[in-house]
């Protein structure tokens, strides 16, 4: 879309600070499942000029609604009511939640045209093979489904609005704070339905530093001095977590992990229905969301590549939402960034290269790491690289079926292989701590596992008969890589790890497929 392109080319902070002043300006509000879409903009228009807003479901229909200044939303702060305590006591905390209900429902009249409502979460996968089916190559099936997964306008907004609702809480302690997202909410990779991982920054403290320079004498704060930046990082979440479990409305489920190697409060937000993780400001977390942002905007095949490569992990048991030795989401978006820039040419440059572009204002020391790379889009020069899709599905599957794991490690800086500084099953340099594997926690089972799907994958790619599946109605294609593989006899028998007399098992499948379809044959014919 036009839209798309235009939003494309701005830098990751410009996007980041036009998303926090537009949420800044934005309310949420329940409504009634009869509602008449005009009487409500009439009404709310009534406290200032409504900029956009949508609808969406969640435990009924919710509208979130952006105004043009932030003053109208204090004009209707000022005309809400507070809900009459009958059965419950409420906590006096007025948010920009609201409910709106119709004095007198039945005289209403509900209008012709339904609402409009934005969804939330992405189709189930058999509905998206169904879909894929019907397009005419793999890369417009690849397409579809980035389109299906990926995070729309709205649902952003959504996301942005549940960060602010977050900072009026921490504000009432910290005035200067400011609480955004970070990770798959922002680096253009995140998909529909996925957690909004959040931090608290309190991002003045270095500017009122630089202020007291000039001039003869110095004037600081008196704050309280705790003995390590972790326990300050514990104790400012501690009382936030408790602020929004004691007064948050609809922050439910409020968990304080406070001694993980990152603190952080876990907790549902009903109004936007999000799960949520609020940490404390984390510079090289937001630094790795601007590198992802980079690399998806340069060009439209690296989102592609990589939804369709976690789609096809989904399903195939590669991932998993909880915790272990499986391969991360981040790790498998690595994995594809560094087959990218192996290309030839690349499609994406490496992070060397692009620290090489960095000017004064993207310098970025953090810890004493070197977190530089350039920020404006327009200075890193378009690949020449024109394969498709078609050829870089199956080229992804190829390399990593076939890669050296026991030898070789991954490094996104060199966009080079390099020998494996330790033992681990897949070492994936971190872009910017440099010493850490960001695939440490995977097995040598896990890693095998993936090997053996992708040379499945790869093989079922090269084998196939598009025309003939299409006309079987048979799915084609990713819509075929999209089905667990045990589902189907024959790829169970193909043990595609080992390669022995595999002319010879072939040759015994396809008589097993022809037996099959006979029989399948006659099944119908009864």
């Amino acid at each position: 879309t036009d839209v798309e392109v235009s939003t494309r080319k701005k830098t990751f902070a410009e996007v980041q600070t036009e998303r926090l002043d537009q949420a800044e300006r934005t309310v949420l509000i329940k409504c009634p499942s009869k509602l008449n879409e005009k009487k409500l903009l009439q009404y709310l228009s009534s406290h200032g000029n409504v900029k956009s807003h949508f609808f969406f479901e969640n435990r009924g229909i919710s509208a979130l609604i952006e105004f043009s200044e932030k003053s109208s939303i204090a004009s209707l702060q000022d005309a809400v009511g507070i809900p009459s305590a009958s059965e419950h006591h409420v906590v006096p905390f007025k948010s920009r939640l609201f409910t709106f209900t119709l004095k007198n429902p039945v005289s209403q009249h509900v209008e012709d045209t339904p609402l409009h409502l934005s969804p939330q979460c992405h189709i189930p996968v058999k509905d998206l093979i169904q879909k894929l089916c019907l397009a005419d190559s793999v890369s417009s099936q690849m397409y579809i489904l980035l389109n299906e997964y990926q995070l729309t306008e709205e649902n952003i907004k959504l996301r942005f609005l549940a960060c602010s609702l977050v900072r009026d809480f921490a504000c009432a302690y910290f005035p200067d704070s400011t609480v955004k997202p970070f990770g798959s909410s922002v680096n253009t990779f995140g998909k529909l339905g996925s957690d909004v991982d959040m931090f608290l920054d309190f991002h003045d403290t270095g500017k009122h530093a630089t202020k007291m320079k000039k001039g003869p004498f110095e004037m600081e704060y008196q704050m309280k001095r705790l003995p390590s930046e972790r326990l300050a990082t514990q104790r400012i979440l501690s009382v936030i977590g408790d602020c929004l479990d004691n007064f948050g409305p609809g922050c439910v489920n409020v968990q304080k992990i406070l001694h993980a190697r990152c603190p952080l409060v876990k907790f549902s937000h009903q109004p936007t229905g999000f799960q949520c993780d609020l940490s404390v400001s984390n510079s090289i977390a937001i630094r790795s969301s601007e590198l992802l942002y980079i690399y998806g905007c340069l060009d439209s095949r690296v989102r592609a590549l990589v939804f369709t490569i976690r789609c096809w992990a989904r399903v195939h048991g590669l991932t998993n939402s909880a915790p272990g030795t499986w391969i991360t989401n981040f790790s498998l978006t690595m994995m594809v960034m560094f087959f990218l820039q192996k290309r030839s040419p690349p499609i994406i440059p490496t992070l060397d290269q692009l620290k090489e572009l960095a000017d004064e204002k993207d310098k970025h020391i953090i810890g004493g790491y070197d977190c530089s790379f350039v920020s404006d889009l327009r200075k890193i020069k378009p690949t020449k690289n024109t394969e498709t899709l078609d050829v870089l599905l199956g080229e992804f599957f190829e390399y990593f079926g076939n890669f050296d794991f026991r030898k070789n490690s991954l490094n996104l800086r060199k966009g080079k292989e390099v020998n494996k500084p330790e033992s681990s099953p897949l070492y994936i340099w971190n872009p910017f701590e440099q010493d850490l594997n960001i695939s440490k926690n995977v097995n040598q089972p896990q890693l095998e596992k993936f090997i053996a799907m992708a040379r499945e994958s790869a093989w079922i790619l090269q084998k196939e008969d598009k025309t003939q599946q299409m006309i079987n109605k048979e799915p084609w294609g990713l819509a075929a890589l999209l089905i667990p593989f045990g589902k189907n006899n024959s790829s169970k028998m193909k043990n595609r790890m080992k390669g022995i007399g595999s002319e010879t098992i072939r040759s015994l499948l396809d008589s097993l497929k022809l037996n099959n379809a006979n029989s399948q044959q006659k099944a119908v014919g009864k």
